[in-house]
C-alpha cells in the first residue's frame, strides 16, 4: 500500500500522521511529537483551537528533519470565520508554528453564513503559495457543493469524524467520486471500540491490536488517518499498519459495525454550532 495520496492539485499527502488534539501539556506533547517523528511519522495535524501550534513547530524544528519531508496541517477556528479574519488567523498560526509555510490549511467547521468566505481566503493563501493544500473539515455534501458552485473546484481534503461506528458511506462515496481526499478524525472512535467483539476477533486472527485493525480498515477504504497518542508504544503501534492487509471477509465484517455513533457535532444539524457554546 502506498504511504502517500496524490491530491487533485498534484500534491502528495501522507496517508498516516499524528493528530495532536487535546495535547495540552507542552512537554508531554513535545515528547510525543518528537517520538513520532523519530520513528518515521511525517505528518502532523494541529489546529489553532488545539492551543499547541507552538510546541508542534518547536518539535519540528528541533527534529532535524528537512521541512520538505514533512506535511503540516493546521486549521482556522470558528471565531475567525470570514475572509479577512481567516487571513489574520493564518498569519497568527504561522507565527506560532514558526514555519515558513503550512502544507494544508483547513476550515475547522462550516460556520453558517461564513464558511464560503473563509474558504475564499484559504484559496487565496494557496494562490499566494503560503500553503500547498486548501481544504476543509466537517463539511457535508451540500456544503461541499456550495463551495464548488462558488469557486468551480472542490476542496482537496475533507477531514471528518469517521470510524467503524460512524462510517458515513454516502459522504465517502461523494468525496471519492469528486477526488476529495477524506481524512478521518477520531479514527479509533476515541477508544470506544477497543473491546468490540467483532474487531477483537479480527485482531486475534491477524495477531494485531484492535487499533491496528481499525486503522488498517480505514487505509483500505482509501482514507487518511491521524490517530492521536502521547504514549510511545502506542505511537509506534499506530504506525505499524502497513505490513498486513485485511481480507474481504474481515472488511465486510467491519462494514457491519455502523451505528451512527457520532461523538462530535453534526454539520448537517442546523443548530450544530450550539455544540461549541460554553456550558452553563
Amino acid at each position: 500500500m502506498k504511504r502517500m495520496k496524490r491530491l487533485t492539485n498534484g500534491i502528495d499527502m501522507p496517508v498516516h500522521g499524528l493528530g495532536v488534539y487535546k495535547m495540552l501539556d507542552e512537554e508531554e506533547a513535545y515528547r510525543a511529537i518528537r517520538h513520532a517523528l523519530d520513528v518515521g511519522y511525517r505528518a502532523i495535524d494541529t489546529a489553532a483551537f488545539y492551543h499547541n501550534e507552538e510546541v508542534v513547530g518547536r518539535a519540528i524544528r528541533e527534529s532535524g528533519i528537512p521541512r520538505d519531508e514533512l506535511f503540516v496541517t493546521t486549521k482556522v477556528w470558528n471565531d475567525d470565520a470570514g475572509y479577512e479574519s481567516t487571513l489574520r488567523a493564518f498569519d497568527a498560526s504561522l507565527e506560532r508554528l514558526g514555519l515558513e509555510y503550512v502544507d494544508a490549511y483547513l476550515t475547522h467547521w462550516p460556520v453558517p453564513g461564513q464558511f464560503v468566505e473563509t474558504y475564499r481566503a484559504i484559496l487565496q493563501l494557496e494562490r499566494d503559495e503560503r500553503i500547498r493544500v486548501a481544504g476543509v473539515c466537517n463539511h457535508n455534501e451540500a456544503q461541499l457543493e456550495t463551495l464548488y458552485e462558488t469557486f468551480g473546484v472542490y476542496p482537496n481534503v475533507n477531514q471528518v469524524e469517521m470510524h467503524p461506528y460512524l462510517q458515513q458511506r454516502d459522504l465517502q462515496s461523494f468525496c471519492d467520486e469528486r477526488n476529495i481526499a477524506v481524512t478521518a478524525w477520531a479514527p479509533l472512535g476515541r477508544g470506544k471500540m477497543n473491546d468490540d467483539p467483532t474487531i477483537t476477533a479480527i485482531a486475534a486472527m491477524y495477531g494485531k491490536t484492535a487499533a491496528q485493525v481499525i486503522l488498517r480498515w480505514h487505509l483500505q477504504c482509501g482514507r487518511i488517518v491521524i490517530p492521536k497518542s502521547v504514549t510511545p508504544s502506542r505511537i509506534e503501534e499506530n504506525q505499524d499498519v502497513f505490513g498486513f492487509s485485511l481480507d474481504d471477509a474481515s472488511m465486510l465484517k467491519m462494514s457491519t459495525l455502523e451505528r451512527n455513533g457520532r461523538t462530535g457535532a453534526d454539520p448537517s444539524d442546523p443548530h450544530f454550532m450550539d455544540h461549541f457554546q460554553p456550558k452553563r
